[in-house]
């Protein structure tokens, strides 16, 4: 019997359903990384994705995004280009209103940022949450509809509130260290279609049965 793998390469994955991308074959920036399977979810216009989901995103951080994410509308990611001074009397980024206020610009350009924003594999965005920049979010992590992320997110961990706090973990330590080393994302596409409904629906001990043979 053949197993025959989606197509990692097409924007619109699910016929009929343009309201669902693929991010990979989408984004077009440099300081922006996305996994293969990974999408965006709108009614409205999910190709702005990179105008309308990642904000302030003026470089150099970048937002990297792992494979198999499924991202709700209105999902945003913030970026270090949103902050402001906070050791002065006045938050205002005057230089960026031109004239001769553009002579100080050096007060806005050297502010220090949290680094890249990073999402690991199989990480489920729910309806508009936020992401604030330098977040790290572990794999198979989850993120309740509505939550603002301003810290990081452990491996299957689950998240909710503004601000985002731990609800629980999705499994045992000892299990998501069994989950971590068998890495399903990365299983050759082929063998990961042969046991799609193991991964969806299995446990880790089925998964770990199902797992590609060493070499």
């Amino acid at each position: 019997m053949s197993f025959v793998p989606a197509d990692p390469t097409v924007l619109h994955p699910m016929p009929g359903q343009s309201r669902v991308v693929l991010l990979k074959p989408l984004v077009t920036s440099p300081l922006i990384e996305v996994g293969e399977f990974s999408y965006y979810d709108d009614p409205d216009d999910p190709t702005a994705f990179e105008t309308r989901n990642v904000l302030y995103h003026y470089g150099p951080e970048k937002l990297v995004i792992g494979r198999f994410c499924a991202l709700g509308e209105g999902v945003r990611f913030i970026m270090n280009g949103a902050n402001h001074r906070m050791d002065g009397p006045s938050t205002f980024p005057f230089p960026i209103m031109g004239g001769s206020w553009a002579d100080h610009f050096d007060l806005v350009s050297g502010l220090p940022g949290r680094g890249d924003t990073v999402v690991g594999n199989d990480v489920w965005f729910g309806y508009r949450t936020t992401v604030m920049p330098g977040v790290r979010i572990g794999h198979g992590a989850v993120i309740a509809s509505g939550s603002v992320v301003v810290d990081d997110v452990p491996d299957y961990g689950i998240v909710g509130g503004n601000p985002a706090k731990l609800i629980r973990r999705r499994y045992s330590d000892a299990d998501v260290d069994r989950l971590l080393a068998l890495a399903w994302w990365d299983w050759p596409a082929e063998h990961l279609t042969e046991h799609i409904r193991t991964v969806m629906s299995g446990s880790v001990d089925a998964l770990e049965a199902a797992a590609p043979k060493p070499r």
